[in-house]
């Protein structure tokens, strides 16, 4: 089975960043990458069209159609086989009036991309009649908001709304990263947060997450969990559309901050987030003052980070 599908520049530029880790070394030529995603190949054109053949290319495709859909209102798919050949334009059902103006709970992360600090996770229940008071504290995607923005209004959402939050130092992420990838991690901490927070008999218009991972995929990585909430709509960009989401983004950013403040102080060393080369030259000193011990609590290891660190 080969299905082709039209996207936008925001639908490409999350395929790279999704595919990043699974792209085969040989690109075809007029393509930006090819990668084996389970059964299936796909590859993403210079002419915007993305390829998806095998087996599975109908479950490959299925995310990346519904992402298409989100940002560009249609998706324009060919799917063909050895018989037929069968174009369909397929509307977004989506409104993104339809997230924000709802009750809803919303969970998000922070974390991931830094280095030093821990990973954190929050889901939000947030009822129709606050997201007025949320919009008035400017309450958006946290990636927006400088971090004194967010020590600023963060303590007022939280009064204001119902939110379970989850954190994971990196001491214990580096236990799980050798047999889970960031996504299963994710995916792992967004569904115990997610649970927990509708064990509270709440009856949420919708349970929304931020798509990092292909919906099917997403519940295949919690194949061996006990518990498992369903009834999830996966949106790109959620924090811009959804005050549950966004209030999420906000709370987890302000454990975060606070967590990774804490870190700094008790080895004395101003340490910088992301991954950058900065990030580099506090990981020797870290090792320097302190071994390779202390790198290993509060690091994630498997960043490439880490090999430049010790090495160089």
């Amino acid at each position: 089975m080969t299905i082709t599908l039209k996207v936008c520049e925001k639908t490409k530029d999350k395929m790279l960043e999704f595919y990043k880790d699974l792209k085969k070394e040989v690109t075809p030529q007029y393509a930006f990458f090819q990668a084996v995603d389970g059964d299936s190949v796909v590859t993403l054109y210079t002419s915007m069209k993305a390829v998806f053949q095998g087996k599975d290319a109908d479950l490959a495709s299925s995310f990346w159609i519904e992402t298409e859909k989100i940002n560009s209102g249609h998706a324009v798919v060919t799917n063909s086989d050895n018989k037929k050949k069968e174009t369909k334009v397929l509307e977004s059902k989506y409104d993104a009036r339809d997230f924000l103006n709802c009750t809803s709970v919303g969970s998000d992360e922070v974390g991931t991309g830094d280095y030093f600090g821990p990973i954190v996770v929050t889901a939000s229940y947030v009822k129709k009649e606050d997201v007025p008071y949320l919009q008035s504290l400017g309450v958006c995607d946290s990636k927006k908001l400088t971090d004194a923005k967010i020590v600023e209004i963060a303590p007022q959402i939280s009064k204001k709304i119902l939110y379970k939050s989850i954190i994971l130092t990196n001491k214990d992420y580096n236990k799980y990263h050798k047999d889970y990838n960031m996504n299963k991690v994710k995916a792992i901490m967004h569904n115990k947060v997610l649970y927990d927070l509708m064990q509270e008999n709440l009856k949420p218009d919708y349970i929304i997450v931020d798509e990092f991972a292909k919906e099917y995929k997403y519940y295949e990585y919690l194949k061996e969990a006990k518990y498992v909430q369903r009834n999830i709509t996966f949106i790109t960009k959620a924090e811009d559309k959804n005050m549950a989401v966004a209030s999420s983004s906000i709370i987890s950013r302000y454990i975060f901050l606070k967590e990774f403040n804490k870190i700094s102080k008790d080895i004395n060393i101003n340490l910088p987030k992301g991954s950058g080369m900065e990030v580099d030259k506090a990981g020797k000193l870290v090792i320097k003052n302190f071994g390779v011990k202390k790198l290993e609590e509060i690091a994630k290891l498997n960043f490439k980070n880490t090999e430049r660190i010790i090495n160089n």
